[in-house]
């Protein structure tokens, strides 16, 4: 091991002083150091020994000492070693505000470094090595462009300056200038060939920025040749290969994060990409721990920002939304533009809309868009907050461009249908056919709802045997096609005795499902569910899942225009056999018992929708109607009463129901004071008027239809 000599004054003798054998207290050389007066220079080398061997208290005592008033007398005419002392201890403690992570201390210690460098300056202005060392501290508070008068002054007294060279470097780095930086890098390197591996580390990060990814994955792997244990390096090289998106490329860039991890556990870059990692294996724990350890070794903006946002979703995906709204929002606030990392921002878009704060969310999404303007997810997202904000125009406008951006997004045309169905039911029904021709497209399973929703579209249409094309690609299999095939081959004069299911004919399925013979006797029959009974005992399965009951009852809503009353009913029956609350169902059979003069059991059918919900508006109403029409006026008074109020007014039949009531109150033929007759018309006017002005209001609002009533 090396060796310094301390010359003994007044002697010829020297003080060897083995440099892998300084004593612990530095105070024993300061003590022989100042006794001696040794020249500058040597307490230099055993200060930066010190500093080299990890002891660092004992290397700035050393230095302290040595930039203290008594030697800076003693020392006067020594100029350059001075200077040298001060812009170590400079440099120093510009290093301890760079890493500090407290904004107090990381100040204190930059006011630190600025009374050396200027102390320094003192003694001579124009030291080039003064300036290198006041641009590297302007780059570690990040005055980028005072730091780059600084290297100015250097280079434009020495173009050759290394350490101005690569400070320049850096500043281009830093303003984005990155072929700039690139040929700074290239001269330091021409100029010193023997450059630290770092030199090398620059150069392959400005190819990287450069898109040059060969050229840049070339000066990494020589890096690592000169510095096998370079942990940028380390790092850039997985990110390459993470980047690769192949399952052997993102193997070895984790590999390399590993690496990293083990040879220094507190980059916040290799953290991050490892919570990342971690997070797409679902395990929020380590996310957590790497991101939080993240947070507290860097200073660095967007290094913070990606461990912000490597939080927030950890929570977000747990549903946590209060502290993944707060991370993005830290994020948010450590990038100093959606351009330089616009994930946070969609993110906090996601949660704030979850939140309700609607216009907070338009507010990020709208960033999105300003980066990625054909982001179809973004625009979808407005849509949907427009659509909460009750904004029709603006809606439209941003689904129709979700279109334009992905054509192929059956999601978007489903959107579009949504917000259409009411307003424009044409444009509704084709951009419901899109998407469904979409989904088949792409093989993907057409949703009972979109198919339901066609088929209502349409039914209002009159087009009745698409829309019962629509129904029964919705319904799919199961006991009504049965009952359609069987209605289907007792309509066709050819069929005969061609043979159904399991070898049944016609006449043998119509007489075990005890199929009526009119309509009357089906709807008698309503509460006889003895046909599904028997149907089971012959092992034919009959079945109706909850999410086919809107269809079901839609296509039984479609007989009924098509004056098949008799299987509508049975469909009717085959829903309160399976679902006995499905209190339309009652109503629809009631409909028929009406159309066919029989009160009483149409009576009994509302009631019996009456005892599922007994302020059912739907049900009131009917039996208002009912009631009516056996000239029960009081009863049908308030029976109408209580279905406005079931509703708090807002139900525009009842309204209109109540105005009916006094209009025909006061036309009746039986005599009736006159006084009597003008309230009735005043107060039919009135209801009459609230439902106008109902249905003026209704004329801009979306509301989806999924079902016929």
């Amino acid at each position: 091991m090396a060796s310094v000599y301390i010359p003994v004054q007044n002697s010829e003798e020297e003080v060897r002083v083995a440099l892998d054998q300084l004593p612990r207290d530095a105070s024993d050389i300061l003590d022989i150091l100042k006794a001696e007066q040794a020249p500058l220079d040597l307490w230099l080398i055993i200060a930066r020994e010190y500093f080299k061997q990890g002891k660092v208290d004992q290397f700035r005592q050393i230095l302290e000492e040595g930039s203290s008033p008594e030697i800076d007398e003693y020392y006067a005419d020594v100029r350059y070693e001075r200077i040298a002392i001060l812009n170590a201890l400079g440099a120093y403690y510009s290093y301890l505000g760079k890493i500090e992570t407290k904004q107090r201390e990381k100040e204190e210690h930059f006011i630190m470094a600025t009374q050396y460098y200027n102390k320094a300056s003192r003694i001579d202005m124009h030291e080039p090595s003064t300036w290198v060392g006041k641009g590297q501290l302007l780059l570690a508070k990040g005055d980028i462009e005072q730091a780059f008068a600084a290297f100015k002054i250097v280079l434009d007294g020495d173009r050759d300056n290394v350490p101005a060279l690569l400070g320049q470097a850096c500043v281009q780095f830093s303003r984005g200038r990155y072929s700039d930086s690139l040929e700074l890098y290239k001269r330091a390197l021409q100029v010193y060939p023997d450059c630290p591996a770092a030199v090398r580390l620059g150069i392959g990060l400005c190819r990287y920025k450069l898109g040059q990814f060969d050229k840049a994955k070339q000066a990494f792997c020589r890096v690592l040749q000169l510095d096998p244990e370079n942990v940028d390096a380390l790092v850039a090289l997985a990110i390459l290969d993470l980047q690769n998106n192949e399952a052997s490329g993102i193997r070895r860039g984790m590999e390399k994060m590993q690496r990293a991890f083990e040879i220094y556990p507190y980059c916040a870059m290799a953290l991050n990409y490892l919570a990342n990692h971690f997070f797409f294996t679902g395990q929020h724990f380590l996310v957590e721990q790497l991101t939080e350890t993240a947070l507290a070794v860097t200073t660095h903006g967007p290094t913070k920002s990606h461990s912000y946002y490597n939080l927030a979703r950890s929570y977000h995906s747990k549903g946590d939304y209060e502290k993944a709204g707060m991370y993005y929002m830290a994020s948010v606030k450590e990038s100093s533009k959606p351009h330089d990392f616009v994930l946070p921002y969609y993110g906090l878009g996601q949660v704030q809309l979850k939140l309700g704060d609607l216009r907070s969310s338009l507010a990020n999404f709208e960033k999105v868009l300003e980066v990625h303007p054909e982001s179809c997810e973004a625009v979808k997202a407005l849509a949907h907050i427009y659509v909460q904000l009750g904004q029709a125009e603006k809606v439209q406008e941003y689904l129709k461009k979700a279109t334009k951006i992905d054509p192929r997004d059956p999601q978007a045309f489903l959107d579009i249908g949504e917000l259409l169905i009411s307003n424009d039911p044409a444009a509704a029904l084709e951009a419901f056919k899109t998407a469904r021709n979409l989904l088949k497209k792409s093989n993907e399973e057409v949703p009972i709802e979109l198919l339901n929703n066609i088929g209502v579209l349409h039914f209002e249409r009159e087009e009745f045997e698409l829309a019962t094309q629509s129904f029964k690609e919705a319904l799919g299999d199961g006991i009504w096609i049965r009952f359609l095939d069987a209605k289907a081959r007792s309509n066709d004069p050819t069929s005969g005795g061609l043979l159904y299911r399991n070898g049944e004919t016609q006449s043998d399925l119509l007489k075990s499902a005890q199929y009526p013979i009119d309509a009357s006797a089906s709807v008698r029959q309503y509460k006889d569910f003895q046909l599904f009974d028997r149907l089971e005992e012959q092992g034919i399965t009959v079945e109706l899942p909850w999410n086919k009951v809107s269809t079901l009852f839609n296509m039984a809503r479609l007989l009924e225009q098509l004056h098949d009353t008799e299987t509508a009913s049975i469909f009717y029956r085959l829903i309160l056999f399976k679902y006995p609350e499905y209190a339309d169902a009652y109503l629809r059979l009631a409909s028929i018992a009406k159309a066919r003069n029989n009160v009483q059991l149409s009576n009994e059918l509302i009631s019996d929708a009456l005892k599922v919900n007994e302020k059912y508006p739907d049900a009131l109403l009917m039996l208002g109607d009912l009631e009516l029409k056996n000239d029960d006026w009081v009863k049908a008074k308030e029976t109408f009463r209580a279905a406005k109020d079931a509703t708090d007014g807002n139900d525009s039949y009842a309204t209109l129901c109540l105005g009916n009531w006094n209009y025909f109150a006061a036309i009746r033929n039986e005599k009736r004071a006159p006084k009597l007759e003008a309230t009735h018309l005043e107060k039919a006017k009135e209801l009459y008027t609230k439902v106008l002005v109902f249905f003026l209001k209704m004329v801009t609002l979306s509301i989806p239809q999924k079902s016929v009533h």
